[in-house]
């Protein structure tokens, strides 16, 4: 009977490997199948290069001063200097993990209290749902910007408050999304019959409604990185960033508090905001073909 099982069972496995083997080959067609995904993903790769080994990369000490201050580039220093004499590609190399850990940190924490704000409103319906979805329109309405300005203001600055508040500011839409898939999940065949069956809510919520709903998680996920970054530089320019750490925010804060454009340092401004666009560009395209991967309707308009 042993014998006769086992070639079963592989092919039983086999046969429900099959759909997810062919999904990653569609998913690898659709990010690395088009010039436009090659692109983003090589960009995104470069950035987190860069991010993880910047430091080591950097030819000065990026906090160093010096009298060459806002020197145009030379082969000292490629992209020139900041107003204290500071190397600005050094500064660029390094500052390239604090946008980028910030970026991803607070989309994870976004996407982890969208998530369990969808799935339990959407699942449990009745006055949980109407509490969950009245705190959902609350951050919906309020600016985001304004939010978090107001929060990073309050709090002491450094690089888990700038975290936390982006985090915190921007979960609400991902948690729409999700509830609205629960509500349509919840009413399926099989959500029905393992209940019938004598599933509790943890285990239907853990087994199907979940697992349905994480490729739908991680795409607005994905999206909300380059939100993030976004928002990472732009409350760093305005001074509510870490000023102990160096990001491209901050870049380009102390590059127009020390009139660095009006004395046509565009070595100080151009690199920083240059590096933003095209990472925010890289993740939101990444973004968008993975969205497209799991609706068909875009997939057959692409």
């Amino acid at each position: 009977m042993s014998g006769t099982a086992t070639p079963a069972g592989l092919d039983a496995r086999a046969a429900a490997g099959a759909p997810v083997e062919l999904a990653d080959e569609r998913l690898r067609d659709v990010l690395l199948g088009t010039w436009r995904g090659r692109i983003s993903v090589g960009l995104l790769g470069f950035f987190i290069f860069i991010a993880i080994f910047g430091s080591l990369l950097a030819p000065d000490d990026p906090y160093a001063s010096s009298l060459d201050v806002l020197a145009p580039p030379s082969w000292a220093h490629p992209l020139g200097t900041t107003e204290q004499g500071s190397d600005v590609l050094s500064q660029l190399l390094v500052g390239a993990r604090v946008s980028i850990v910030v970026g991803f940190a607070a989309a994870a924490i976004s996407a982890l209290l969208g998530s369990i704000v969808g799935l339990t409103g959407g699942y449990l319906g009745g006055w949980p749902d109407r509490i969950l979805d009245a705190l959902e329109n609350w951050f919906l309405v309020i600016p985001a910007l304004p939010l978090m300005i107001v929060l990073a203001r309050l709090l002491d600055p450094s690089l888990g408050v700038l975290i936390l508040v982006i985090g915190l500011t921007s979960w609400a839409g991902t948690g729409r999304i999700v509830r609205a898939q629960v509500l349509t999940l919840r009413e399926r065949a099989f959500v029905e019959r393992a209940k019938a069956l004598g599933a509790g809510d943890t285990y239907v919520i853990r087994t199907h409604i979940l697992p349905n709903t994480l490729p739908l998680i991680f795409a607005n996920t994905v999206l909300i990185v380059a939100v993030a970054i976004l928002s990472e530089a732009a409350l760093s320019f305005l001074g509510l960033g870490d000023p102990s750490r160096i990001s491209w925010g901050t870049m380009l804060e102390n590059a127009f508090d020390s009139g660095a454009p009006s004395a046509e340092a565009w070595w100080y401004v151009i690199p920083p905001g240059l590096c933003i666009t095209l990472l925010v560009l890289s993740v939101s395209v990444i973004g968008f073909l993975f969205e497209e991967h799991i609706n068909p309707r875009l997939r057959d308009d692409r």
